[in-house]
């Protein structure tokens, strides 16, 4: 059993992993607190930006001579490869340092091992501690890691009637301010941010993060198969922000930046959308487009968690949420694991996971 001590330093590593939520990509998030031999604070860090310093480098500056003889906690098996930087299991042992804990294996097979160089250099190490807490905090590079593709968050604001608008098309606002507030962290921790021809057409979105300083910009990404939707002068299209607009391989369109992607049904196909992406270093996508483009990721099999803001408003008529997803018959349903629930002001936030899309530990 995990003693005290150990644990408040895994969870302080935990919390300073999720500052780098947004920037480290296409490298995970990792917090690293270093104890000395006494078992007292001595550095504390995290990854900070791809190509940077990694979170034991960081803890291990700030700790100094007080490393040697000391414990290590990192959230992620250090690494054991050069890219960019040095591996960090080389880094530990030239520090002293006695023991390390981490909370979750690496998946990626470039940089696993970490594990077995250190014990080979005598260092004991233990795994596991806090596992589903580090494991929630990296899900989005995990999850890119073992499928292969960036992970999707998608998200929706309805009202308990599951509206996204009214039947004349009018939906600002059907959240709260303090949910629309929210959405610019989740847009800040994401690698890019992708809507639909609809939303293109209908609210000219801007979809850059707003009022989180120090935020990094995600890529804006429109879906727009027949290149219609997207035209001089829109919002998406200004300098604020990275803008990709995907087209249909055969459309006709003089924009810049323009990626060309094999049709799928109406539109294009999600797992080339994903997979072109992925090449571009993107390992989390938040997807904000409307019913249609949602219920062709969700039929793609290619959401991993979904964000509803429910706010108390009943409609009665209007665009559901989600629209055809391929589910002809009740047995057919996505079912959900609801992982959180949070009052937002007026509004409700209910976080989950597809149960199908559920990825187990190891896997």
């Amino acid at each position: 059993m995990a003693r005290q001590t150990d644990t408040t330093a895994m969870r302080r590593a935990v919390e300073l992993a999720a500052r780098g939520l947004g920037a480290t990509s296409p490298n995970p998030v990792v917090g690293c607190v270093v104890t000395d031999a006494s078992g007292h604070p001595a550095g504390e860090g995290f990854h900070q930006r791809a190509g940077g310093p990694h979170a034991e480098v960081h803890a291990l500056r700030e700790a100094g001579v007080l490393a040697r003889g000391g414990t290590a906690y990192v959230t992620l098996e250090p690494c054991d490869h050069t890219g960019r930087t040095g591996p960090c299991t080389q880094a530990l042992i030239e520090a002293g340092i006695s023991r390390v804990v981490y909370a979750v294996g690496d998946p990626d097979p470039r940089a696993t091992g970490g594990d077995g160089t250190l014990r080979a250099a005598g260092v004991t190490v233990e795994h596991g501690l806090l596992e589903a807490e580090a494991e929630a905090v990296n899900t989005a590079w995990l999850t890119s890691v073992r499928k292969g593709r960036p992970f999707v968050r998608w998200k929706y604001a309805a009202t308990l009637d599951g509206r996204t608008a009214a039947a004349d098309g009018t939906s600002r606002w059907i959240s709260s301010a303090g949910s629309r507030a929210d959405v610019h962290r989740l847009r800040a921790e994401s690698d890019a941010v992708v809507v639909g021809s609809g939303t293109a057409r209908a609210d000219d979105p801007h979809l850059a993060v707003r009022g989180i300083e120090g935020a990094v910009q995600p890529l804006r990404v429109v879906v727009d198969t027949e290149a219609k939707a997207v035209r001089p002068g829109a919002r998406v299209l200004d300098d604020a922000a990275p803008t990709l607009v995907a087209v249909a391989e055969d459309a006709d369109t003089d924009l810049p930046d323009v990626l060309r992607l094999p049709r799928a049904g109406r539109g294009l196909s999600v797992p080339a959308l994903l997979d072109a992406l992925h090449a571009r270093g993107v390992r989390s996508v938040l997807l904000e487009g409307g019913p249609t483009l949602a219920g062709a990721f969700v039929a793609a099999g290619a959401v991993d968690q979904v964000v509803g803001y429910l706010a108390p408003v009943l409609l009665g008529a209007g665009p559901a949420a989600l629209a055809d997803a391929g589910i002809g018959t009740l047995a057919q349903a996505l079912r959900l694991d609801v992982t959180e629930t949070v009052r937002i002001g007026p509004d409700l936030r209910v976080t989950a996971t597809p149960q199908s899309t559920a990825t187990p530990k190891g896997a």
